[in-house]
């Protein structure tokens, strides 16, 4: 099989592209990156040689090389987004260029050679907010974006679903808690702390730090891929969660404790506009018709987790420059 990995320079496709090629090492894998700020070819220099694997320096909503490009492909794995909320909050434009317009120019891509499958990687942001009793977000939950980042990623799903209803493109698409892991770009909060840390610098916490995130593994996000990909149903959604609901000052002071600090390395800092309380998801549909489930322990994913960004201190020192 060959598969079109799009943003595979970035944080979840690197991963993504390492965990297919080590399971599948015989399919062919292009990495199509337009190299923003938060791609980085360094995610990739072990297999940069690999045969089975090619990368192509562009821009999704560059239709002509868009179309150059697919021919041929059997699968669609489209990653590529703009996606920090306060670069979003700050300026809208590129979010909805990129995340909408480029999603349409994929799925025309798609559609015009011969309707290649197509899974489409989406958030739990576009169901908007929970709070603290509600019942966690699963496939039916309606859409409730409160960010321009989540708005343009729910437009995207949207369309991607018409795509399916109009032109019976096969695609799937999936909406995933929050990712950690190597290769996160350290603006995120988890790599951001660890390195400040590593850096001898506080920590930001917005507001009171009560907001809670579901966290998954990016090990386990790319597991479940691989599942919607091989066994999901053409047309459907699965949602993909980890497990593991905590508050961001929850997140905090377990890093601290991880790394010998104490609280005295909090700084609160005024909280985001319009700072969503709560996301959950529940991924029993994924665990019922897929067989999937996350397997990696928080805490274990975030001792290794630290571990990695000591070790790569090369990797991300000249990203927060």
């Amino acid at each position: 099989m060959t598969i079109l990995v799009t943003g595979g320079a970035g944080f979840i496709g690197s991963n993504f592209i390492h965990y297919w090629l080590k399971n599948y090492p015989e399919d062919k894998i292009i990495n199509f990156d337009v190299l923003t700020y938060a791609g980085n070819l360094d995610n990739l220099k072990d297999i940069e040689s690999n045969p089975n694997y090619n990368f192509v320096k562009g821009d999704i909503c560059d239709f002509e090389l868009v179309d150059k490009t697919v021919k041929g492909v059997d699968l669609i794995v489209h990653f590529a987004a703009e996606s920090h909320v306060d670069r979003s909050i700050k300026n809208s434009a590129d979010f909805i260029k990129t995340n909408v317009e480029g999603t349409r120019v994929l799925l025309e891509a798609a559609k015009n050679n011969g309707n290649i499958r197509f899974h489409h990687i989406s958030t739990d942001e576009v169901f908007g907010s929970l709070a603290l009793d509600a019942p966690k977000f699963n496939e039916k939950t309606p859409y409730d974006p409160r960010s321009p980042y989540s708005a343009s990623k729910a437009a995207s799903d949207h369309l991607v679903r018409a795509y399916f209803h109009i032109h019976k493109l096969p695609i799937t698409i999936s909406n995933c808690s929050n990712n950690y892991g190597p290769y996160q770009y350290p603006e995120k909060l988890i790599p951001l702390f660890i390195t400040n840390l590593i850096e001898g610098k506080k920590v930001p916490v917005y507001g009171n730090g009560k907001n809670i995130r579901d966290w998954i593994h990016v090990d386990d996000h790319n597991r479940g891929l691989d599942f919607i990909i091989k066994k999901g149903k053409i047309g459907e959604t699965y949602c993909l969660g980890g497990n593991s609901e905590k508050g961001n000052l929850e997140i905090t002071e377990l890093i601290l404790k991880a790394m010998g600090h104490g609280k005295e390395m909090i700084e609160y800092v005024p909280d985001r506009l319009g700072h969503d309380l709560r996301y959950a998801i529940d991924f029993s549909k994924a665990k019922t018709e897929l067989g999937w489930q996350p397997q990696i322990d928080f805490a274990a994913g975030l001792e290794e987790t630290i571990k990695w960004y000591k070790n790569n201190s090369a990797w991300w020192q000249k990203l927060k420059k």
